[in-house]
Order: structure tokens, then sequence, then C-alpha cells
């Protein structure tokens, strides 16, 4: 995935993970139940667009922030050519 996407994938996760009221390592502690080998550390770096994400951690994701694909990949193409440029 290209990192400005990355980024603004992260930036919407974040947004829609403090909307909910849920901290970094309720999150990592929701994926882990679900047999996800990430801690809270790998959760920051997801949301700053340093870690991918895998599939499975992106449905997961999905159902513990209660929320759609549709926000966590909303992203324009100019924000992601603003990601890039802010590198």
């Amino acid at each position: 995935m290209d990192a400005g996407i990355e980024r603004a994938v992260g930036q919407n996760l974040r947004r829609i993970r403090e909307a909910a009221g849920l901290t970094q390592e309720a999150v990592a502690v929701q994926l882990q139940l679900r047999g996800c080998d990430i801690t809270r550390s790998a959760v920051a770096k997801i949301e700053v667009g340093q870690r991918h994400l895998y599939p499975d951690e992106i449905i997961y994701l999905r159902d513990i922030l209660g929320t759609t694909y549709d926000k966590i990949f909303a992203v324009s193409e100019r924000d992601a050519n603003a990601q890039n440029r802010s590198v």
C-alpha cells in the first residue's frame, strides 16, 4: 500500500478509535482475543502509518470499532498526495 494512503488510513483508524472511546491498549487486547499477535505499540504504529495492516486485522478492527470499511479507507487522492509530501 502507498505510504501516504497508509498514513491516511491510520489517521482514520485513530479518529474512529478515539470517537469510540477506546484506548490503543483496549484495541490491542480485543485484537489479541481474536487471535492477532499485536501489541499497543503496534496499534500506535498502524495509526501513524509505520506498520502495515493484515487483512484479518482490518476485518477485526471494523468490528471492534463498530465502523465500516468506507470510513476506514476514506482517503481522497488529494489527502494521499498531501501525506506523501509531508514525509
